[in-house]
């Protein structure tokens, strides 16, 4: 077990390290670009990303979960995943150029032709990575895609920086987006002592296959579902508000998307060496879900209580459309974490069946939301959505709990401290707004009060998971 914890602390250190100057870079390049460029230039990218999200879903096909679950992966194993990957991106990457014309008419954007003609090569960029990213996944070692990650985060933000200012326009983010894609694949093979050879193993197809292809039908049903706001977005309203709408997200999902992956990324290798001990996997989880939940209501707490100086003091006035977007979609944040934790319990003890089931009939209660945003606005359409992510966890909760007798009840009781030391801090945040401050100056100070505010309180209250934060940060730091 010690060497477990050992490997999860190292594993968390190097992927949270990952994350922070990999995405984190791209992050910042993303405040400098959104001065430099319009939300209508973000709105086109944001279409083009609908297709290459979907199409990078269907060409990992589950394999590589099915992969990092297997306890005998060998290398025909690898090639065979390698191979399938690559012959699925080429057929793809072929229906996305001779769609785009199509898929321009339907947007009424003529420019989409060659942009997702262009920016669709990703889709077969990604799939030479896959099985590096893998191997690395299934070894626990995010060291080596912390440095390819590093490496194409910065290179591609002074390619996408310069275009920009170049007056490049739309253009300096699909360069930026390749850039940093191709540059990620060329460190993943320099670094990666793996090498693809021609080897396909049916027996191991049908393998990762049976397993794979629910998890695939899972993801493939998740990501078009939530393309699908951006589509109607688009089409229903303007490019500009789907920019808006796509700023909110880049400012949301730092702080819940890329938190919850990066713990689902290191814990899933490791809780899946447990799928045979239930009261291991239980207590791995509990640890897993009460660490997340501290840091992520925390951060959602004080992005929707700071959102509107937070914005103007980064981005600038012309983004201001997007603030009740984003606090919207930073209460859907705080649900995100507990959805895919659950969701994981289902990968480890093998039910990719159960998982598929469950993704249909949420996306079936999901049909509301969007019908809203059809028919009556894009702010009904995302609290409808807020509705149905709360439905949705019981969901996910109730059919995944009983697995490690981890009920639902449980869970809302474990995070609810850490839920309540949000709220304790937000408050103060919120009524700061008050302060007759330019927006440079008040975001900082209202940074500030909030981590002191939520430090004091996590101090005075003693919970368990702050005081196991405090001990991964203190033992990770000593390394």
């Amino acid at each position: 077990m010690k060497s477990l914890k050992d490997k999860a602390v190292k594993g968390v250190g190097w992927s949270t390290i990952d994350t922070i100057c990999g995405q984190g870079v791209t992050f910042l390049v993303g405040l400098v670009l959104a001065n430099l460029l319009s939300p209508t230039e973000y709105g086109l990218i944001g279409i083009i990303l609908i297709f290459v999200n979907i199409s990078n879903t269907i060409v990992d096909s589950g394999f590589s979960n099915a992969l990092i679950r297997m306890k005998d992966a060998n290398d025909a194993a690898y090639n065979t995943g390698f191979l399938t990957n690559l012959g699925i991106s080429a057929l793809l990457y072929s229906l996305l150029f001779l769609s785009a014309p199509f898929i321009a008419d339907f947007f009424n954007e003529p420019q989409l032709t060659a942009l997702l003609r262009i920016m669709g090569i990703i889709v077969v960029i990604n799939a030479f990575t896959l099985i590096q990213r893998t191997i690395l996944t299934r070894n626990i070692d995010f060291k080596t895609q912390t440095k390819a990650s590093l490496t194409s985060s910065v290179a591609s933000g002074i390619v996408g920086i310069g275009m920009a200012l170049y007056g490049c326009g739309v253009w300096a983010l699909a360069g930026q987006q390749i850039t940093r894609q191709l540059l990620n694949m060329l460190c993943l093979w320099l670094l990666s002592r793996w090498r693809p050879r021609l080897v396909f193993s049916t027996e191991r197809f049908r393998e990762m296959w049976s397993f794979g292809w629910k998890l695939l039908a899972s993801s493939l049903i998740n990501t078009t579902w939530n393309e699908a706001y951006q589509v109607i977005i688009g089409k229903c309203y303007t490019t500009a508000m789907l920019g808006q709408y796509t700023r909110a997200r880049q400012f949301r999902d730092p702080c819940s998307t890329t938190l919850t992956t990066v713990i689902q990324r290191v814990t899933y290798p490791i809780l899946s060496q447990m799928q045979d001990d239930r009261d291991r996997l239980r207590e791995g989880y509990r640890r897993v879900i009460r660490l997340t939940m501290l840091v992520t209501f925390a951060l959602m707490a004080g992005m929707i209580a700071s959102a509107r100086a937070m914005v103007e003091c980064l981005v600038g006035e012309q983004w201001l459309a997007c603030v009740p977007l984003l606090q919207l979609l930073c209460v859907m944040g705080m649900l995100y974490p507990l959805h895919a934790i659950n969701l994981n319990m289902l990968q480890v003890q093998g039910r990719s069946d159960l998982f598929l089931r469950i993704e249909i009939f949420k996306k079936a209660l999901a049909v509301g939301p969007l019908l809203l945003g059809i028919f009556v606005g894009i702010y009904w359409m995302l609290v409808g959505n807020i509705v149905v992510s709360l439905m949705a966890y019981w969901l996910n909760a109730y059919y995944s709990g009983p697995f490690i007798g981890y009920s639902i009840r449980s869970q809302v009781k474990d995070i609810l401290p850490s839920l309540g030391v949000a709220a304790t801090m937000a408050v103060p945040v919120l009524l700061m707004n008050y302060i007759p401050l330019q927006a440079w100056l008040l975001f900082p100070l209202q940074v500030v009060a909030g981590a002191a505010v939520w430090l004091f309180v996590s101090e005075r209250l003693r919970l368990p998971e702050y005081k196991e934060l405090k001990n991964i940060t203190t033992q990770y730091s000593q390394r």
